[in-house]
């Protein structure tokens, strides 16, 4: 348990003691809240309610806090706790607790920061979910690593986690593959074909038809498209799959469209939803009753052609997740599914589950900036930047570092100049920067023929500098961080937090020596020890984000 919910619980347990012994009267007890005070100050955790309780007790806020104060449990890592106008309980950490942090992270390894909240549970990460029509392009990208670094929090919080990839791989998308690289088969056999503009047009369409020919030469002059978008399809898939591992993400399955048709879950659903009573037909087509649901209006879900629209299938397919018995499903989209997305929760409410276990998070477009220019990018027409061309510029940790640095709800402009910059402008640089640091002193103290472990049991208490102890401090809000990622579904408050840990280590590593004349041997064993901790601390935060901890650079 985290030190704010431990905290939680105390002052639970004093408010129901102060009330047996009077010093409170009787009231319900609303939600308390521990906070991390604006001014460290005042102390290391804060808890407002008396300012809450002041109405319901009848007394000052500031009474109400002292005589929860008076009845707090002993806390062994607690130095100081004090009531403070108009009415805050503000805890401050034994310097003897933060000191032993180094212990705590060393020991717990690649496993600090790990919450239990989610044992026992079974979750879902749906993203990417790119159609197998074309390279894995920056907008997917982003989905993608988001996904993946909510799917490593969830399991460091205890959830059974599967990162999953819906492909889109049947429909007219595939339809139209198939006729672009057949007409490009046709065009090497010297044929008038031409692509329309509704077909796709980038080099590797070219690339694909050439392929086939090589392979088979003429022979496919009389296959359907269908022969072409199959082949396409596979080879493209394979390929997302090789760029996706290129920045650290491998996903746990992978489902197929095509599989919902295949089984009849598709038309099993519309008949469910259409006993339930949620669907009529109209002009030749069935229509969904989204109104009931507080949508504006009604939703075609099988066209009078009897084609399915868009919207069926991804019933289908989250009336498949409900029914493999998933606690929690995190689906990442991009804004253009900002309408549709409900709608397919209103088919799985139809089909008779509740859907609060999906969230569902919307993230807005990736830029790419060239030169300080932006750069146009369209699937459809082969005018993009590969997820592959960018790895090849700028190296997979960027990437990951830039996508998840601003919540989901702003667009990200990626700055091909910053990301490639040798300094600590480029925030990449400056975090993992500070776990080179901390593998250099180790060099260093291996070259001077030093014992590598002569900071076995050394003297914590002499960790005593302010900012040896602000970064320890610091290196507790892991735990935090990883929780409200989990529960907002928001994996930009980690790249938050590791830019901070980052901007509160640099200054101990200029000002709390290890190698240096002056420093006693007591000391610098101990801050040999702390060195050893931060540079754990950075590899585990950097892992958790799917970036390198590089020794060098």
């Amino acid at each position: 348990m985290s030190i704010p919910h431990e905290l939680n619980t105390a002052v639970s347990t004093a408010i129901t003691a102060a009330q047996e012994a009077g010093d409170l009267p009787p009231f319900d007890l609303p939600p308390i809240i521990i906070e991390r005070p604006r001014d460290p100050a005042l102390g290391d955790y804060s808890c407002p309610i008396a300012l809450r309780l002041a109405k319901a007790a009848r007394m000052a806020p500031l009474k109400i806090a002292a005589a929860i104060a008076a009845h707090l449990p002993t806390l062994p890592y607690l130095g100081e706790t004090a009531v403070a106008p108009p009415g805050f309980i503000n805890f401050r950490l034994s310097e003897k607790y933060v000191q032993g942090l180094t212990d705590s992270i060393l020991d717990a390894g690649m496993e600090y920061g790990r919450l239990h909240i989610g044992d026992g549970q079974k979750a879902q990460v749906e993203c990417v979910s790119a159609n197998p029509t074309g390279p894995i392009t920056l907008g997917r990208t982003r989905g993608g690593v988001m996904g993946d670094t909510l799917a490593r929090a969830m399991k460091a919080a205890g959830y059974h986690t599967e990162l999953e990839y819906y492909y889109n791989d049947a429909g007219r998308q595939i339809t139209m593959l198939g006729e672009s690289v057949q007409i490009r088969y046709q065009q090497l056999l010297g044929q008038e074909a031409k692509l329309t503009d509704d077909h796709y047009q980038g080099a590797y369409i070219a690339d694909l038809a050439q392929e086939l020919y090589d392979q088979h030469g003429g022979d496919l002059i009389n296959a359907p498209a269908t022969t072409f978008g199959d082949y396409a399809k596979d080879k493209i898939s394979a390929a997302q799959k090789i760029s996706l591992a290129r920045i650290n993400i491998t996903f746990d399955s992978y489902f197929n469209e095509r599989s919902l048709y295949d089984s009849g879950k598709v038309w099993e659903a519309l008949e469910t939803m259409n006993q339930n009573g949620y669907v009529y037909k109209k002009d030749g087509a069935s229509w969904f009753k989204t109104t009931i649901f507080g949508d504006d209006k009604d939703r075609v879900l099988v066209k009078s052609t009897g084609e399915p629209s868009y919207r069926m299938p991804d019933i289908a397919y989250h009336w498949d997740k409900a029914e493999r018995g998933f606690d929690v499903v995190v689906d990442l989209f991009g804004p253009d599914h900002h309408a549709t997305a409900p709608q397919v929760l209103m088919g799985v409410q139809a089909l008779g589950y509740d859907t609060s276990f999906v969230h569902t998070v919307l993230h807005q477009i990736v830029s790419l900036i060239r030169d300080g220019r932006q750069v146009k990018m369209s699937t459809r027409r082969g005018t993009y930047v590969t997820l592959d061309e960018l790895v090849d510029e700028v190296g997979a940790d960027p990437i990951r570092y830039f996508m998840i640095s601003r919540s989901g709800n702003s667009p990200v402009d990626f700055n091909l100049d910053l990301a490639v910059e040798k300094s600590d402008k480029n925030p990449v640089y400056y975090i993992q920067n500070a776990h080179v640091r901390c593998a250099g002193i180790f060099r260093k103290w291996a070259a001077a023929g030093l014992p590598a472990d002569a900071d076995k049991g050394a003297d914590l208490s002499l960790l005593t500098h302010p900012n040896e102890l602000a970064f320890l401090r610091k290196s507790l809000e892991l735990s935090e961080v990883l929780e409200k990622m989990v529960t907002t579904a928001e994996p930009h408050h980690l790249a938050f937090y590791t830019y901070d840990l980052a901007a509160m280590f640099h200054p101990a590593y200029e000002t709390c020596r290890v190698l240096h004349n002056d420093v006693d041997d007591e000391t610098r064993h101990a801050r040999l020890h702390f060195y050893r901790a931060a540079k754990q601390l950075f590899a585990r935060v950097l892992d958790l984000m799917g970036m390198s901890a590089p020794e060098t650079m």
